[in-house]
């Protein structure tokens, strides 16, 4: 059992106690949606390590047509309880193995706070599968702990650094934007946005 998975089944029926899950959609994704033209209608977007849904939910309140996933199989069964009316195609996946048929199909990709869970060695391989699933001309959302480049990474979560993000260029992607902000808990975060 994966530690995810270890700690949503672990809760019981207090999500509460799920220390990232807000049980609403993230403010900054939100804000950056509300910046950007109206959805078209049946636009395919893609939650990575969806959670608890909130993300996706609000993407296909905005017209999206939304598929998100989750390793964990527990956070996906209480997507399904959560939003039983939901229009988000959930599923159990594993971001090392996605589905082919994913491949550069995706106009809108959410990557929020992935990346930074994920152990330095294995960051290149992430990167480069979230970078698969954005079409030609789509873009890409990441919102991430941020660190400079030569701040050594001790605990997870392990902050992201702008040299590591420099992989999506590696895999096809542009870099549109690239912000430094501060963080809804106070901490230093990159908000970025990537198109292929």
């Amino acid at each position: 059992m994966n530690d995810f998975e270890q700690l949503y089944a672990s809760v019981g029926d207090d999500l509460s106690q799920v220390p990232w899950a807000g049980l609403t959609s993230h403010p900054r994704l939100v804000e950056w949606l509300d910046a950007h033209a109206p959805a078209r209608a049946g636009r395919p977007a893609l939650v990575i390590a969806c959670g608890l849904g909130d993300d996706a939910e609000e993407l296909a309140r905005r017209g999206y047509a939304v598929t998100a996933f989750d390793y964990a199989p527990t956070a996906i069964s209480w997507c399904h309880k959560r939003f039983t009316s939901s229009t988000v195609g959930y599923q159990v996946a594993d971001l090392f193995a996605l589905p082919d048929e994913w491949k550069q199909r995706f106009d809108l990709v959410v990557e929020i706070n992935t990346i930074q869970s994920i152990a330095l060695e294995q960051r290149p391989n992430a990167i480069g599968a979230i970078a698969s699933t954005v079409a030609e001309g789509g873009e890409l959302y990441v919102y991430c702990l941020h660190r400079d480049d030569a701040v050594p990474v001790e605990n997870r979560p392990w902050p992201v650094s702008r040299a590591d993000l420099a992989a999506f260029g590696e895999n096809g992607l542009r870099e549109l934007s690239l912000d430094e902000l501060v963080g809804l808990s106070g901490k230093p975060v990159l908000q970025g946005v990537y198109t292929r």
